[in-house]
């Protein structure tokens, strides 16, 4: 295997990291070359390292041609040079479109059994699904240096919800939060979604002291790692700490399973927060057989495995895959975005 092999991570949301940094540390063991592409605009530039190798225009990716370019998200440039793979940014939480063969990829890196049926049962032949486990999850399961800097003898609370205005918990679980804060001796760390409004920002931004951290990062394993329950809505976030065996506590969510302490009363946040700290071996034996079926690796080597899966595929080739669909507007208002118009 070459050691001068190249990979380009292709990122718009600061989630993107902690994706693709456990990837990065195993390719530099390698000895393989990779660079990053940020479009002009998006929130993922204020994390970028003055240390990565930032390519800043096509004519730069163009030069660089990767022999594979790897996206969290859920499209990716077709006119970048290399296999196109899907690396995903979260676990299937009950949000639409979740399970979809876009047309851009070549290779999908999934998770566990049930990502990997579910992609297998729609795949058109136009891919290839390799089961990898998930590269953000290696670092979960061995120690984090920052982790210490949210742990506290009070029970922790993370906060943790995501955007969706119809699915988001901060409007509704706002007042509540802001109660328990003083009431309870209980330390939160609240972290938003990359995409929550300025408004909702500003709302718990002013929530900060002794007893609350607002924390703006691309990195959330120390987050998870330090917490004795997480409270959430309907995000994948909830399925990543479980798999750490710990509670997570779930409100409005749109796929209420045994598994998540779920409730739709604002009023009873408390009730469900208390009842998760004091109950955790109650909860274990669901939680395991969910996660069995999300994420069965605990070995922390997931990154090793989906470079292992990608370099097969540059070997091979992907002649044997069928001709993806044209996907015209989206190729459109890709290459408007990216500036670049040539077939």
């Amino acid at each position: 295997m070459s050691a001068k092999k190249k990979y380009l991570f292709y990122v718009t949301l600061s989630y993107s990291y902690s994706v693709l940094r456990p990837i990065e540390s195993v390719l530099k063991e390698r000895g393989y070359s990779i660079a990053w592409f940020i479009p002009d605009g998006s929130e993922a530039k204020h994390f970028i390292s003055d240390s990565d190798n930032l390519l800043s225009d096509m004519k730069q990716v163009r030069a660089y041609n990767a022999d594979a370019v790897l996206a969290p998200g859920n499209y990716i440039p077709d006119f970048f040079p290399g296999i196109k793979v899907q690396v995903f940014h979260g676990f299937d939480s009950g949000k639409k479109n979740k399970f979809n063969i876009r047309g851009f990829f070549d290779l999908y890196c999934t998770q566990g059994p049930n990502i990997t049926d579910a992609f297998n049962n729609i795949n058109d032949g136009t891919c290839e699904v390799i089961e990898t486990g998930w590269s953000k999850l290696d670092p979960l399961f061995s120690g984090h240096p920052e982790t210490n800097n949210y742990q506290s003898e009070s029970p922790v609370v993370f906060y943790a919800p995501t955007f969706s205005p119809k699915l988001t918990s901060t409007y509704a679980l706002y007042p509540e939060i802001k109660k328990l804060i003083k009431a309870k001796n209980w330390h939160w760390l609240i972290k938003l979604h990359p995409k929550a409004s300025t408004e909702e920002i500003a709302m718990f931004k002013v929530l900060a002291g002794e007893k609350v951290q607002f924390i703006e990062t691309s990195d959330i394993i120390p987050l998870l790692q330090a917490a004795d329950v997480l409270l959430s809505d309907t995000s994948s976030i909830l399925a990543e700490y479980a798999l750490q065996r710990k509670p997570v506590v779930a409100f409005n969510n749109r796929r209420p399973e045994s598994w998540l302490v779920n409730f739709n009363e604002p009023e009873k946040l408390e009730e469900k927060l208390e009842y998760a700290l004091q109950n955790k071996e109650e909860l274990l034996s669901k939680i395991d057989q969910h996660c069995q079926q999300i994420h069965p690796y605990r070995d922390g080597a997931s990154s090793e495995r989906v470079i292992q899966a990608i370099d097969d595929l540059v070997e091979r080739g992907i002649c044997h895959l069928k001709a993806k669909p044209l996907n015209l507007i989206r190729r459109l208002k890709m290459r408007k975005k990216l500036k670049y118009y040539r077939w």
